[in-house]
């Protein structure tokens, strides 16, 4: 009778168990009640791509050192008629003032990629913060324009990056398509990359004065749209409200 009795325990404390872990497995506004109980904040990620069913993706150009083909990119661009998202250095845009004139003109749109490129994980928030703002300001006296997307140099981010961010009310855009342009490959290899890895909703990583950008942009802008790809914006791809982001870096709608 003794061992029932124990066995019994056994069972209503596994139930509770079970119980709780359930419970602590709910969300509640993007995160889970375990983070609200134990008290730990949910992991915060960058928009890295967004679902979507529309055969769409942004193309996206970081520009840091180096204006040579910029202008180029620029024709191209207007060539076969798409839209990008060039996110610029503050000391790139006191360097080059006239090509971030060109780039507003052209209507495409402009965003942060910090002030100094330094690895903002190893910043305080204050520094982050003076970073933005000053990057930020820098650009919007050329185009009078608000800043409202940021890209993290280096890809580097934790939640204090992202949080900082969204205090200053910029969405921090990660990729999900990497050219790796930077490393020398030439334009069919960088066209190659992205046509095997875009799907619908990719941010497409670029690099402005990468060494074979402009044999590569027409092989996939071509390829993009013959496969009825629309490319465009970050800010016209992503979700403006209502969203969030899972720890895939995927934008959806609630």
């Amino acid at each position: 009778m003794r061992f029932l009795v124990v066995k019994s325990k056994h069972i209503k404390f596994a139930i509770l168990v079970i119980i709780s872990a359930v419970i602590l497995g709910i969300n509640f506004g993007g995160g889970s009640a375990a983070s609200v109980f134990f008290g730990y904040a949910p992991r915060k990620v960058p928009i890295y791509s967004v679902e979507t069913e529309e055969k769409k993706v942004a193309i996206t150009f970081d520009s840091a050192w180096g204006a040579d083909k910029t202008l180029k990119i620029l024709e191209t661009l207007k060539e076969f008629n798409v839209n990008a998202t060039f996110f610029l250095v503050g000391f790139w845009v006191e360097e080059y003032p006239e090509m971030v004139k060109a780039i507003n003109d052209a209507g495409i749109e402009i965003g942060t990629h910090s002030n100094t490129h330094a690895d903002f994980v190893k910043l305080s928030e204050s520094e982050m913060k003076l970073e933005l703002n000053t990057s930020t300001n820098l650009i919007k006296n050329i185009t009078g324009k608000e800043v409202e997307l940021f890209r993290a140099p280096y890809g580097s981010y934790n939640n204090s990056v992202i949080s900082t961010a969204e205090s200053l009310n910029l969405k921090t855009i990660q990729w999900d398509v990497d050219t790796l342009d930077w490393k020398g490959l030439s334009g069919v290899e960088i066209c190659n990359r992205v046509i095997n890895k875009v799907k619908n909703g990719s941010i497409i990583l670029c690099h402005n004065n990468s060494e074979h950008i402009l044999d590569a942009l027409p092989l996939m802008l071509d390829r993009l749209q013959n496969m009825g790809y629309t490319v465009t914006s970050v800010g016209d791809l992503i979700i403006k409200d209502n969203y969030y982001v899972d720890n895939l870096g995927i934008q959806r709608k609630n």
